[in-house]
């Protein structure tokens, strides 16, 4: 039977959500290349357009400049090229200005503007999700390039942003070094130093992971004014988690309860905090707390969140204290309500074979279009706002988005060559996302049925155990593992703030997370 499965890995990371989109100020730091012809009549009045922020006239004469109508030399085109990734993205055209700062990054340190193309790709990534691959282009640059002046509004942010890109990689100890670079006076400091501390989870070492972690905590009493308000909240809430895992992991089981039950009822993952909890008093013997917790999870409050695990350890519970019957009945539970579910998941999975057009089939799901039943439903929206995945579907529309706004720009502007370039980059990312938006969504889908077939083997593996211990087959060393019938039930404590009374039934909000089970064993005294 699985404890938590990958809790030391458990890990929130991918709750960073794209922020709205911002102008970037262009502080005109980008140099000129040195040497060369003068630029040609149609660039000097391509800048000066950009400069006056008529965008859209500007994009025109640039594309003159690249498309070979002038007479620029090679340095001028690339200063032309530049000039057209920030036009574009003053537009509007986050993933047209991507191509073509794309391009000058493919191009290497020979481009004469490759260096300030880095300070741009920060700011596409406020406004890209990852899934874009921003990340993997700021992450081709070495880090020396964070030294030139024009990069030092954004320097911390690249040592996160690179620090990102090391930790997806895999290399952590590279990871570990940039996010420790960033300035604790910067905005990134406290994203940073959670980065910090996972990575260090992901290396297995748990004491500098909870370093990191305990900083944040210090970060969320003091709340200096130079992070914002909601990153402390949040931050804070994750810190909380990550150090109860953390604890968790290296059977420290008290502590882990004491971060478990920082978290507000209002916290997004308060009921996941619940369900880990409740192994971390399973592991203390405190079954009265664990099987209380797993009653919480049963509430009504919770039809749109799934603990099958949850069940199984139920039965797992009941078969420790020689209630077999009980034991017997939540292994029941769970194959009565999940057999059903990953059956139901299996059909959703195979209705397209084809990723873009399953993710059609998921824009459905989402919008509750898709003629599944209600438990099916919120099953497998369960696993659909997986943020990973969030991050997919709002690269897929951003991109339409962004086809919508050219679709309404002018039509003279449309008829333009910069514009048929804008246009066919858009729908053919627009393509791509969406195929893989639905090949993840079905990864996503098959890996919690994978997960219910799975949990269906540790049912039947714990059925197998009851029915051997009710015919009085169990083993010796299964037999360690029940509680004597002399063990001293754990004390319900009532303080002077609270009073007890039995469970009627009826769910009530303010009960949430304070029930308890009496629960005695049968089994024979030790």
């Amino acid at each position: 039977m699985r404890r938590l499965k990958t809790l030391a890995i458990a890990l929130l990371l991918t709750s960073f959500y794209v922020t709205d989109a911002v102008a970037q100020k262009d502080d005109g730091m980008e140099f000129e290349p040195e040497g060369g012809a003068p630029p040609s009549k149609t660039l000097e009045r391509a800048v000066k357009l950009y400069d006056k922020s008529d965008y859209y006239s500007a994009s025109i004469e640039l594309k003159k400049v690249l498309a070979g109508e002038t007479q620029d030399d090679a340095k001028n085109k690339q200063r032309a090229e530049f000039f057209l990734g920030k036009t574009v993205y003053q537009m509007g055209y986050y993933a047209g200005a991507l191509k073509i700062f794309e391009d000058i990054v493919q191009a290497g340190p020979e481009h004469a503007y490759h260096g300030a193309t880095l300070k741009w790709l920060a700011a596409l990534s406020r406004v890209l999700p990852e899934t874009s691959g921003i990340l993997d282009l700021i992450g081709t640059y070495d880090v020396g390039f964070l030294d030139d002046p024009i990069m030092a509004e954004v320097k911390d942010e690249l040592y996160f942003l690179l620090g990102r890109h090391f930790y997806r990689k895999g290399e952590f100890d590279q990871a570990i070094d940039l996010f420790t670079r960033v300035s604790r006076d910067s905005e990134f400091f406290i994203k940073a130093k959670f980065f910090e501390g996972v990575t260090y989870v992901r290396k297995l070492e748990g004491k500098p992971a909870g370093e990191a972690f305990k900083e944040i905590l210090v970060i969320g009493r003091e709340r200096p004014k130079q992070y914002k308000a909601e990153d402390i909240e949040q931050f804070e809430e994750l810190a909380i988690m990550q150090m109860a895992r953390v604890f968790y992991s290296t059977a420290n089981h008290k502590k882990a309860i004491e971060y478990y039950e920082k978290l507000e009822q209002d916290s997004p993952d308060w009921a996941t905090s619940l369900f880990e909890a409740s192994w971390a008093y399973f592991m203390l013997t405190n079954n009265s707390k664990a099987l209380g917790n797993i009653h919480t999870l049963n509430a009504p409050y919770f039809e749109n969140e799934f603990y099958p695990e949850s069940v199984l350890l139920k039965s797992v519970i009941y078969y420790k204290y020689c209630q077999y019957d009980r034991a017997l009945e939540s292994v029941a539970e769970f194959n009565e309500k999940y057999q059903p579910l990953r059956k139901n998941m299996q059909d959703v999975v195979g209705k397209f074979e084809d990723n873009a057009e399953f993710y059609e089939y998921v824009r459905k799901i989402r919008s509750n279009r898709a003629g599944l039943d209600a438990v099916t439903q919120r099953y497998v929206m369960s696993v659909l706002i997986d943020k990973t995945l969030m991050k997919t579907f709002s690269w897929v529309d951003e991109l339409d988005k962004e086809i919508k706004m050219f679709e309404a720009a002018d039509a003279a502007w449309r008829s333009t060559a910069v514009a048929v370039d804008v246009q066919t980059e858009l729908e053919l990312r627009k393509s791509e996302a969406e195929a893989q938006a639905g090949k993840l969504a079905r990864e996503r889908i098959n890996r919690l049925i994978q997960e219910l077939q799975t949990f269906g083997r540790d049912g039947i593996k714990i059925r197998i155990e009851v029915l051997n211990a009710k015919a009085n087959k169990i083993s010796a060393e299964a037999r360690k593992e029940t509680i004597s019938a002399s063990h001293k039930e754990e004390p319900i404590v009532i303080d002077d703030e609270h009073f007890m009374w039995k469970f009627n039934g009826e769910y009530w909000k303010d009960e949430l997370g304070y029930y308890r089970f009496r629960i005695r064993s049968r089994c024979d005294k030790k």
